[in-house]
């Protein structure tokens, strides 16, 4: 009897990646309203661009798209079958961009490339760079980012591959953003969004505090990594981490977004991804609670609309304890840091 061969997906491990290839992720996702409605029932989210085809209309686009990040974790979830279901963690974000405003009846898919290999020192484990894209149903890339993942070797006999390490930006620059076709914050209604301040109050080095605070439930989690699609074991299997089951690292980001409303109400699109850590691991139980940080700010060319890069800190700890210090004198995140994002968002002037 000819021997079968295996029907199952084990997932990619360390060897198996290659500089320049070409990922072509599966299972093409049609968004809907649904995915807005189970968004707003996972996280506080409030931005009144998101909740409403009226504001957005009189925001001169042509209805509400789905939150940029709900977009974002759409067009991730496909990857994680061909990059990080063996992943060990989850490292960092670079060169992150929101080109086009997705719509409910929009269909995402995703490619990525490897751009990046280096084989850690203790062979057992390596971390692979990857540049995703999320492409609609016209093939338009409607966004794009670099991430980075540290993932097992399966065959620990398996030789190095060369390192090869991608030239990434520190930060994206304002003039690298892309502006929503139409976007015109001339006659934004400050009432309407919830809060007064504009563009020209906040300033550079300017600290908010969000004040509140969510506590990350496991159902909950579950819950939102199965809607994006997300597969990594880690997630859902006990045997992975006895500890607990990781929570997934876009989950802590769009909670900490969603505090972030409190302060920041008029920070409505997410439009560049400059850098971010998941700095340490988040389990169920634990209280998020965030801060950000003004770093810069910078005029645009769409009537109305100015870019503000913003620091978004996720704690797990008092947040007044870590305004000065994340972290330790050898330069490590302290334990009570979730999350560490450098990020643009555009905001009425």
């Amino acid at each position: 009897m000819a021997q079968q061969k295996p029907k199952t997906n084990p997932g990619r491990y360390f060897e198996d990646y290659a500089v320049g290839q070409t990922l072509v992720h599966a299972v093409p996702r049609t968004v809907s309203g649904g995915e807005r409605a189970l968004y707003h029932a996972l996280y506080p989210a409030r931005h009144a661009l998101y909740s409403s085809d009226e504001f957005a209309r009189a925001c001169g686009l042509p209805a509400s798209p789905i939150d940029d990040l709900a977009a974002f974790h759409v067009v991730f979830g496909k990857t994680v079958p061909d990059v990080s279901l063996n992943a060990v963690a989850n490292l960092g974000y670079a060169e992150g961009r929101w080109l086009k405003p997705v719509y409910q009846g929009d269909t995402l898919r995703s490619e990525s490339e490897v751009i990046g290999l280096k084989q850690n020192s203790n062979g057992k484990t390596g971390v692979v760079y990857v540049r995703t894209r999320g492409l609609n149903q016209r093939d338009e890339t409607v966004m794009e980012y670099v991430r980075w993942v540290m993932v097992r070797k399966k065959n620990l006999e398996a030789g190095a591959p060369e390192t090869v390490l991608p030239d990434l930006k520190p930060a994206l620059d304002a003039s690298d953003l892309v502006i929503p076709d139409g976007l015109d914050f001339s006659n934004y209604d400050f009432s309407l969004a919830g809060e007064p301040h504009r563009w020209g109050d906040y300033e550079v080095g300017e600290t908010i505090d969000h004040v509140d605070g969510v506590t990350i439930e496991e159902a909950e989690h579950m819950m939102a990594t199965r809607l994006w699609q997300n597969t990594a074991k880690v997630h859902f299997d006990l045997t992975f981490r006895p500890e607990g089951r990781l929570i997934y690292g876009g989950h802590v980001i769009s909670m900490a977004r969603a505090l972030s409303f409190n302060g920041l109400a008029n920070a409505q699109m997410i439009a560049g991804l400059n850098a971010g850590a998941h700095a340490n691991p988040c389990f169920a139980g634990d209280t998020i609670k965030a801060f950000s940080e003004v770093l810069d700010k910078a005029e645009t060319a769409a009537p109305g609309v100015g870019a503000i890069r913003l620091r978004l800190v996720a704690t797990k700890g008092d947040v007044q304890d870590v305004h000065n210090g994340q972290k330790d004198e050898k330069g490590r995140y302290k334990t009570d840091i979730l999350l560490d994002l450098d990020y643009w968002a555009l905001m009425p002037i």
